[in-house]
């Protein structure tokens, strides 16, 4: 808990304009009722299919200390602990702008059509080792995920790490405004939401957006993407003061040197802007080692000491349906399966099976991807899911089972010897997995999550006798 309060019923009234009932003290700010803690300020948003005002009264029996609200449900009781103002929304909103206006703290934000939420944990991690640290949870990086993650943010922070995430153009640009970022990262450009969009470059241009909040500061972006100079004059045009590329490329300022790869991570070499770093990054995979370098050039662009930072990337561990690993033991040994059930687009898709290529499997073993549909990819639906073939035959991949119609075609196209089975859903396809697996395998398991991949992953896990078993490696 702060030795000050995260928000007073006086402070929140002010931000938000709105009247306090009563004197309360916050600790934390939800807006989801199954989830709110004891003396959180729960928010009442109202949405197409549902109204919280509907379960004010239960935030409250649970411990929250207040809840803001539009109007006063006729279920809360007489003496209830309410902030009224004009729109739960907008008084969210308010409560972010505040909670950026009242500290001090250097913020970055993180952007991206792949890898935002990995690049937003390595900045998290590499920051917490010195200073108090708030970050956006989970994947709260939309309308509703960042003014929460703001209003989270207590005063006293030294750092903020806020994801911001889009499908659509125009989505980015208000947060950008409520952040005020002093760094922003872009981890890359690629094929993500295109349903949305004329072309990639419309991509690129709605990833600029995030530009919009800081006149100023420093933009981070991949040197490697072939937007880069796109995005470089989008960034000059808002009037950012200082750009760092990072990649691979021999021009970049975060420049990879050198990266040995392991099952369980790699040690890496760089150069971050003339600071020559060796660290290891505790997880596998080459797309988490170009992210650690855009973080680093974070680290150093907010005024933190980047080798410090790099050291602590060792502890980093792959976030659940993001890479996480989970050892199953079975009659004869034990399987190994890599959970990046949480989403896909082509260029996550791609560094999965890329990274389960460089896995060995145990004795008797093999590589296994279960793969589910990419889904907002419009057009190039087809062309994107038919793609993926020829990269399964290249990454020597042994076994491959995939979910939904829109992966018959490369099913189909695949040698006999590397087909498993195709259904039309993740709950069909699920035991035939099951029934496949044996001691020594490694199973990648990848799809949007439209595509329900996570019930192969429970249905895998429940194997082991423990569906809550998550060890590492």
């Amino acid at each position: 808990m702060n030795a000050a309060p995260l928000w007073t019923s006086g402070e929140a009234a002010a931000a938000t304009g709105g009247r306090s009932t009563r004197d309360w003290r916050a600790e934390g700010v939800s807006i989801d009722s199954r989830s709110v803690a004891k003396d959180d300020l729960f928010i009442a948003l109202q949405g197409p299919r549902f109204d919280g005002h509907d379960f004010v009264a239960g935030a409250l029996a649970t411990g929250a200390a207040a809840a803001m609200v539009a109007r006063v449900p006729g279920d809360a009781p007489a003496e209830a602990p309410l902030l009224v103002v004009g729109d739960t929304m907008e008084g969210l909103n308010a409560l972010g702008r505040a909670a950026r206006a009242r500290t001090r703290a250097r913020i970055a934000a993180v952007t991206g059509s792949v890898g935002k939420t990995g690049t937003k944990e390595a900045l998290k991690q590499a920051l917490a080792a010195q200073g108090p640290t708030t970050a956006s949870a989970s994947s709260l990086n939309n309308q509703w995920g960042v003014p929460l993650s703001l209003a989270r943010m207590p005063a006293s922070s030294a750092y903020g790490v806020f994801e911001v995430g889009m499908n659509h153009p125009g989505e980015i640009t208000p947060l950008s405004r409520l952040i005020r970022p002093d760094v922003a990262i872009i981890t890359t450009v690629a094929p993500a939401h295109t349903e949305f969009f004329p072309s990639l470059a419309a991509v690129a241009d709605a990833k600029a957006e995030i530009f919009a909040g800081m006149p100023g500061g420093t933009a981070v972006l991949n040197r490697d993407n072939e937007f880069f100079d796109r995005l470089v004059a989008a960034a000059r045009a808002a009037r950012v003061a200082e750009i760092v590329g990072f990649g691979a490329d021999a021009r970049a300022d975060a420049r990879l040197l050198s990266s040995k790869a392991g099952p369980e991570g790699s040690d890496v070499s760089a150069d971050i802007c003339g600071i020559r770093v060796e660290y290891r990054i505790g997880i596998a995979g080459r797309h988490h080692v170009i992210n650690s370098l855009a973080a680093l050039a974070a680290v150093r662009a907010l005024g933190a000491d980047v080798r410090r930072a790099a050291a602590t990337l060792a502890g980093l561990e792959p976030l659940a349906g993001r890479g996480r690993r989970h050892r199953i033991a079975v009659s004869g040994g034990a399987f190994t399966v890599i959970d990046e059930s949480y989403n896909a687009n082509p260029a996550s898709m791609r560094a999965a099976i890329e990274t389960l290529a460089t896995l060995a499997p145990g004795r008797g073993g093999r590589r296994i991807a279960v793969l589910g549909e990419m889904r907002e990819l419009g057009q190039s639906a087809a062309e994107q899911h038919a793609a993926l073939g020829a990269l399964l035959r290249a990454s020597a991949i042994d076994l491959v089972f995939a979910a939904g119609p829109a992966l018959a075609p490369m099913f189909a196209a695949l040698p006999d010897s590397m087909r498993g089975a195709h259904e039309a859903s993740s709950d069909a396809l699920a035991p035939l997995v099951m029934k496949a697996v044996r001691a020594g395998d490694v199973i990648t398991i990848k799809g949007s999550l439209a595509s329900r991949m996570k019930i192969v992953v429970d249905a895998l896990l429940a194997m082991g006798g423990n569906p809550r078993r998550a060890a590492n490696g």
